[in-house]
């Protein structure tokens, strides 16, 4: 990579998000754009948008992936710094970015460690840190990928990684949490069934049991308190409810 100065384009995707819209904006300091790409928000998710300065463009739902790259596509420039409504640049990771703008990329991506908070409390343990993902990047060397869920940049080029935290502010609620995980199961059993897998009992009775001993005790969840616990229960649960609502849509599920 040469080392010539660039423009960046911030990219959101948007479904009511007027709770998280103005936070991860309003960390964007270091963008030269930022677009929202809305897909039919009911709440202030536009006007918040657009009175802080983004450029906002509706457009219907095509899925995490998909509509993450009609956003790459419409952006000004062509390096793309992509988050989340729910997430936001740290103090740190912004003078990171910005130093990258002053001397130019050294890589045609980087990835960065993402700090979640989960039910108010940083958590550095669980499975759930670094998390690194593929945030800065230049669109002509990257595409996103992934039909249901589990999106992610593909990097055709070098990738560098950067040292400080994009911070994600995921579940307030244990509610919050049920009710975004209905829809995820969903896409997650859609996935299964869509790559032919078929799920035995065992896996079933099982996989959920695996999942809470690895994320409780060999992925250190203890150490996270009560919210770890938390975690590594609704962890199992998230895997339990996967694997059942793909048994129920497989097209030989007899009646």
């Amino acid at each position: 990579m040469s080392g010539a100065v660039i423009r960046i384009t911030a990219t959101i995707i948007t479904f009511n998000e007027e709770r998280n819209v103005a936070r991860v904006i309003e960390s964007l300091r270091c963008c030269d754009e930022i677009l929202v790409l809305d897909s039919g928000s009911n709440d202030r998710t536009v006007e918040i948008a657009t009175k802080l300065g983004a450029r906002v463009v509706e457009a219907s739902w095509h899925g995490y992936a998909a509509q993450k790259n009609i956003a790459t596509e419409l952006a000004a420039n062509d390096w793309i710094l992509a988050l989340d409504a729910d997430e936001s640049l740290s103090e740190a990771l912004e003078a990171e970015i910005w130093q990258i703008k002053k001397t130019g990329p050294q890589y045609d991506g980087y990835t960065v460690p993402r700090l979640a908070q989960y039910l108010g409390r940083w958590i550095l343990h669980s499975g759930w840190y670094p998390d690194r993902k593929v945030r800065l990047f230049d669109r002509r060397k990257a595409k996103w990928v992934g039909q249901f869920v589990h999106e992610s940049v593909v990097v055709h080029g070098s990738v560098g990684h950067l040292k400080s935290n994009v911070l994600h502010f995921t579940c307030n609620s244990l509610s919050e949490h049920l009710r975004s995980m209905d829809g995820y199961t969903t896409l997650a059993a859609q996935d299964i069934v869509a790559r032919g897998k078929s799920v035995s009992y065992a896996r079933l009775l099982f996989d959920p049991a695996w999942t809470f001993i690895q994320t409780y005790f060999l992925k250190q969840g203890f150490l996270d308190g009560v919210e770890g616990l938390a975690i590594a229960y609704m962890a199992a649960l998230y895997n339990f409810i996967k694997y059942a609502k793909a048994r129920d849509m497989s097209p030989g599920r007899k009646e």
